[in-house]
């Protein structure tokens, strides 16, 4: 288990205070993450990496001369939020456009998607590059699904290498493309890693066998294998990785072996050893290989493979100096800095409302989220459960989280006289910026479009209640693509939408229609346990997910029967 992690619920930016110190010669902390110590070239390319903790040296040791200029830190296995990636962009922005890189994950793509798309429409060109090395996650015919892992270091290193070149937007991301087009991995555990603060791994590997195929979020593998001698080890990564070769890729590689955590250096070279014969023997030239921890899954015990196909052009960028705390090749340079302060976060002014009926309903909205809060503060070990069955297990402290950032927000909104639409816009963007993820973007946005539907000056009443319900689906839909059936929160958002129209219609109060249709969600909800997802990490869980109900789907019927209780508790009509 993490055995030192100090207050859980803050392990991520703990970790990322100390890397900063440690590393004040390469980096300088910003909140959510790191700049360079010593800025590139005005005019050049900026290159901004991300994902969540959990992974050191990805992403904050990626920092650094010829590699990435910031990188944005999301907690334990949970992507930042779109606030934080488009603060630091915009504060590592060079002036020659920038790069967003991250691992090929729902929560990264939502957030750094929306977060370029923010960016463009200030007038700084965003382009997207995601990993897809992991050959485990998807077919070969499927490579767009794949997800990154850790591939990420070859792909940004040269991205960052062309980026310090002094090339342009467009040639390098046409470079970052190819290497990406041209990089495999596999990986191996040996056994599962544990979040921080809780004491059961996320999942078990058998004593004696070894698990094929395996992420770095702790999702499990796709088959499992009796222990393998280094040699059997060896044909096993080497083989599945060099029969995807890219076609015409040519016979000059660079190889990476991965630590995932708790695999010990001196093992990963005894590993080595048994790889590279095995590599020279298929015919390839090996230039400048690696083997150490690079990206990482907190305490798991594994490792993985990761070639990369080298062209002239890609090996000359992969031999460029570097200097960062993950990788420094080269003369260093820069003098030893002192840390800056991380940055508090920015006070927020809210408009009052200029009537008193609106300064009643944003008590009503936030009478809402504190009690969300609560409710899902205490079902965070059973979310988190659920969620472990077929995804990470951090959809508990995810949704605890954003719901106790919403509820501080709405409080001072209220305490500033803020009507009900900028109370619960005010709770949105705290929800998505301190849950992070998928979840955390996805509830963020559908709370946000859900508040355009309310009168500052008014309490909502049925039709505001009713339309907005209806934009948050919408908005939830158009993001995450998902629809009933794919087991996600949609399995449980549709009826609750449908059902509270429904109510409507048939002349049935506010709080009478709502909690009928909580009651829908609830039973939507529990019947994702029959279903196979379609979407999401837990995709890759196929038939092992039958069984389990969907922890998304389960919070937002929690969700539904909360603020159906309030609404009665409220009399609303």
């Amino acid at each position: 288990m993490t055995k030192i992690c100090g207050d859980a619920e803050n392990f991520a930016t703990s970790a990322l205070r100390g890397f900063a110190s440690v590393y004040s010669d390469i980096v300088q902390p910003v909140r959510g993450g790191v700049l360079r110590a010593a800025p590139g070239k005005q005019g050049k390319v900026t290159l901004v990496v991300g994902g969540g903790s959990g992974h050191f040296p990805a992403f904050n040791g990626y920092v650094g001369a010829g590699f990435a200029d910031a990188a944005v830190a999301g907690d334990v296995f949970a992507s930042p939020s779109t606030q934080a990636i488009l603060r630091i962009a915009r504060e590592a922005h060079l002036g020659g456009g920038v790069i967003l890189g991250y691992g090929n994950y729902a929560g990264d793509v939502l957030n750094f998607s929306i977060a370029a798309e923010r960016l463009r429409a200030e007038g700084i060109d965003t382009r997207l590059i995601a990993t897809t090395d992991d050959i485990a996650s998807a077919p070969a015919h499927e490579e767009s699904r794949r997800r990154g892992t850790a591939g990420d270091l070859p792909v940004f290193k040269i991205i960052g290498a062309a980026a310090e070149a002094g090339l342009s937007l467009d040639e390098v991301e046409i470079i970052g493309k190819r290497v990406n087009a041209q990089t495999r991995s596999f990986g191996v555990a040996f056994d599962g890693c544990t979040l921080p603060g809780e004491k059961e791994k996320l999942f078990h590997v058998p004593q004696g066998r070894v698990a094929l195929g395996l992420g770095v979020h702790g999702e499990q593998g796709i088959d499992e294998l009796d222990l393998l001698r280094a040699e059997e080890l060896a044909a096993i990564l080497c083989d599945r990785l060099l029969k995807e070769a890219p076609a015409n890729a040519g016979s000059r590689i660079t190889a990476l072996l991965n630590g995932l955590g708790s695999t010990k250096y001196e093992e990963l070279f005894v590993l080595w050893e048994a790889i590279i014969p095995r590599l020279e023997n298929a015919g390839y030239t090996v230039i400048a290989p690696l083997a150490g921890e690079y990206i990482t899954s907190l305490d798991m015990a594994g490792c993985s493979l990761t070639l990369t196909w080298l062209d002239d052009e890609l090996e000359r960028l992969w031999r460029a100096p570097v200097e960062s705390a993950a990788l420094t090749r080269g003369e260093m340079r820069g003098a030893y800095r002192d840390s800056l302060p991380v940055l508090a976060e920015a006070p927020v002014a809210y408009m009052k409302s200029l009537t008193e009926a609106g300064r009643q309903g944003g008590r009503c909205v936030a009478s809402m989220m504190i009690k969300l809060s609560a409710a899902l503060t205490k079902a965070e070990p059973e979310l988190g459960h659920i969620d472990a069955q077929a995804g990470d297990g951090d959809h508990g402290q995810g949704m605890a989280r954003g719901a106790a950032a919403a509820a501080r927000a709405a409080r001072a909104a209220v305490e500033a006289g803020a009507g009900p639409a900028t109370v619960l816009a005010a709770a949105a963007d705290a929800w998505a910026d301190r849950a992070g993820g998928t979840s955390g973007a996805l509830w963020g946005a559908g709370l946000f479009a859900f508040s355009t539907a309310f009168d500052d000056s008014a309490v909502p009443d049925a039709q505001s209640l009713s339309l907005g319900l209806r934009r948050a689906m919408d908005k939830i839909t158009a993001l995450g693509k998902a629809k009933p059936g794919d087991k996600t929160l949609m399995d449980a958002l549709a009826p609750l939408v449908e059902g509270f129209d429904n109510g409507l219609r048939q002349g049935s109060t506010v709080a009478k229609a709502w909690a009928q249709a909580a009651q829908d969600a609830t039973i939507a909800a529990e019947a994702t346990k029959d279903l196979l997802p379609r979407l999401g990490r837990a995709r890759t869980h196929g038939e092992r997910s039958k069984g389990h109900p969907d922890a998304g789907a389960i919070s937002m019927a929690l969700s539904a029967r909360v603020i159906g209780e309030e609404l009665s508790a409220m009399a609303v009509k």
